[in-house]
């Protein structure tokens, strides 16, 4: 699918974060940092609690507000993607494009989410993109439903 924020070139997430911050007048501040290079460490999205819990096993103990405060700025900065997976829980994960590019499996019973990529559907959107009256710049596909372990618990 042609993004039209492709990143083809091996681009460090964290530095464009930062810079792209810095252009919009953020300060480079430390907890900013830290979170940044916590979520370009991610292999899938986070709660802003799994965050903010990280960061202190690290030593670098950030409040849940500034954690919040931040996952804002770099989600106006269309840097980080908000996943809601029920029951109230809010999952937040780099935005990248080309390699490393996947969707959600989500279990509405525990909430456990699964990341995976599936090229047959990549193609698929890909074909939908062209029929339909939208520029997609983006997608992301979130498929819901039981995960094994709870239904086998069923």
């Amino acid at each position: 699918m042609t993004h039209a924020h492709d990143e083809t070139a091996p681009v460090d997430w964290a530095e464009r974060a930062s810079e792209r911050l810095a252009l919009a007048g953020y300060r480079r501040g430390g907890a900013r940092h830290n979170l940044i290079r916590l979520l370009a460490a991610q292999r899938c999205a986070l709660s802003a609690a799994e965050l903010q819990e990280a960061l202190a096993h690290e030593q670098r103990s950030v409040s849940r507000a500034s954690v919040y405060r931040i996952l804002e700025e770099l989600e106006r900065a269309e840097l980080v993607a908000r996943i809601e997976v029920g029951q109230g829980i809010v999952r937040f994960e780099p935005i990248r494009h080309g390699a490393g590019h996947h969707h959600h499996l989500v279990c509405d019973h525990c909430g456990r989410l699964i990341p995976f990529s599936d090229e047959g559907l990549e193609r698929e959107l890909e074909r939908v993109s062209e029929r339909v009256p939208l520029v997609v710049a983006e997608h992301d596909v979130i498929l819901r439903g039981e995960c094994a372990a709870c239904s086998e618990h069923a």
